[in-house]
């Protein structure tokens, strides 16, 4: 056997590679606010010759994973939403929520919650405390008022809440509260989305007031944003407008 010829298989590998990218390109085309595309517009998305989209087209139909309307436009498909159900079935809040705490934790040196809303309180439902002696002190489970602190104020305005400060918290994708339900103690939050843009709980950063100003809330803001964002994608939500929100903060 020839040199040449025991290299023969790579290209076919690298063939197929490209097949497995370009299929996934095509299902990533869809957004959330696309019923259907036309194959023109999964052209100019994708950059793929007509040819080969319809080519791949076919295959990702075969296996359900996209469909062909009769008017020729294309969407995705029922196995796409199987595909979700399971990994949403074998998704464990914690395992995802807690290594971005515990990393936001080492980047700001506070202690770090994770709050849900349960009817008129906030839950505790995951905690990450701080290595200071001197911290702010709330266990998992423990239960938390919505009207007042950052945690619940943030569950308020991302759940619909309507009022001028709700709003601004919209805007911003953040809020930070000083002294609200204990005076000693203060803190800044953020949503955490997952499917449909369904809001999951919010991530808190708090501390004693001696620590946790303005100065603090600037200079951690972007990691806790890093976080929020990142924990959206992994629960299956778009984490878009929060890296937008990020991107105007940063400005």
């Amino acid at each position: 056997m020839s040199a040449d010829s025991s290299v023969q298989p790579a290209p076919k590998k690298e063939e197929g590679v490209a097949v497995i990218d370009r299929a996934c390109a095509i299902l990533f085309a869809f957004r959330p606010e696309d019923s259907a595309l036309t194959l023109a517009e999964l052209a100019a998305r994708t950059g793929l010759y007509k040819s080969t989209l319809l080519r791949l087209a076919g295959a990702l139909i075969q296996h359900r994973l996209l469909l062909r309307l009769d008017d020729g436009r294309y969407q995705l498909g029922p196995a796409t939403f199987a595909l979700g159900a399971l990994y949403q079935r074998g998704l464990n809040l914690g395992d995802i929520l807690l290594p971005l705490m515990r990393e936001l934790m080492e980047k700001s040196g506070e202690s770090v919650s994770f709050y849900v809303r349960d009817n008129a309180v906030r839950v505790c439902l995951h905690r990450v405390d701080s290595k200071h002696v001197v911290r702010h002190h709330v266990r998992e489970g423990d239960v938390l008022p919505l009207e007042t602190g950052s945690g619940g104020r943030a569950l308020l305005a991302f759940g619909g809440e309507p009022g001028e400060s709700h709003d601004q918290t919209r805007r911003d994708f953040y809020c930070m509260s000083v002294g609200e339900r204990d005076r000693e103690t203060s803190g800044v939050s953020m949503p955490v989305f997952g499917v449909h843009d369904t809001l999951r709980g919010v991530l808190t950063l708090a501390g004693p007031s001696s620590r946790i100003d303005h100065a603090f809330v600037e200079a951690n803001l972007d990691a806790l944003f890093d976080c929020a964002a990142r924990a959206t994608d992994a629960l299956g939500g778009d984490s878009r407008a929060l890296r937008a929100a990020q991107q105007r903060a940063r400005a």
